[in-house]
């Protein structure tokens, strides 16, 4: 996973008011925490932030560079919440959490599937993520199975999905994460179709009957 520099500055106004001004600004009111030091409230730059979600997801681990009138300091740190304003669609606020060089962390990593499976096959992904344990500054960018060549009644389970060096899996290796199943041939889908016309005209009638009375 890629790490991404932002400059960022501490934030000494706090309440809803304080909160609408600072992104008036252009900017995301943000915490930093972690280790058993004291919350650091701070603001962050709205595009570029936007933007290194939207191209690396939060595991993106972050290059604090935070400057103030007296201080200067550099800490490094993954999203842990992001949350967005229900309606209008822009981010209100960041959880940030502090991590070391060389500390392990708890993250959810997404699942890709990969590969074709045999001949009239249906593929269904279970699990679009799996929780790992894995080096702060070594967070993949997602894990990769393959179900290429499998046959109808294939499982492949979390226990199975290759992590990286030194990761270890958090979530219960039983979970599914894909399955190969036979797909529906094209009579039980037509048949399927006919049964749910056939729903919707007997509703329909109903529907006439009632307007009839």
């Amino acid at each position: 996973m890629s790490e991404v520099r932002l400059t960022v500055e501490p934030r000494t106004e706090f309440g809803k008011g304080a909160a609408r001004r600072t992104r008036r600004a252009g900017k995301i009111p943000a915490v930093l925490y972690g280790h058993g030091a004291d919350p650091r409230h701070l603001t962050l730059p709205a595009i570029e932030f936007a933007r290194v979600v939207r191209e690396n997801g939060q595991n993106a681990v972050l290059t604090l560079d935070v400057t103030g009138a007296t201080t200067k300091s550099t800490e490094l740190a993954l999203t842990k919440t992001v949350t967005v304003h229900p309606l209008k669609n822009y981010i209100e606020h960041v959880d940030l959490l502090m991590v070391h060089r060389g500390e392990k962390v708890t993250v959810d990593v997404p699942v890709t599937v990969t590969g074709q499976a045999g001949p009239g096959t249906l593929v269904n992904q279970e699990l679009d993520t799996v929780q790992v344990e894995v080096d702060a500054l070594n967070i993949p960018e997602h894990l990769e199975v393959s179900v290429d060549g499998a046959e109808s009644g294939t499982q492949i389970a979390a226990s199975q999905v290759p992590l990286p060096r030194g990761a270890t899996l958090v979530t219960d290796g039983e979970h599914l994460v894909a399955v190969v199943s036979e797909a529906p041939s094209e009579q039980a889908m037509e048949a399927e179709v006919d049964t749910e016309g056939a729903g919707v005209v007997e509703e329909q009638s109903e529907t006439e009957e009632n307007k009839a009375e």
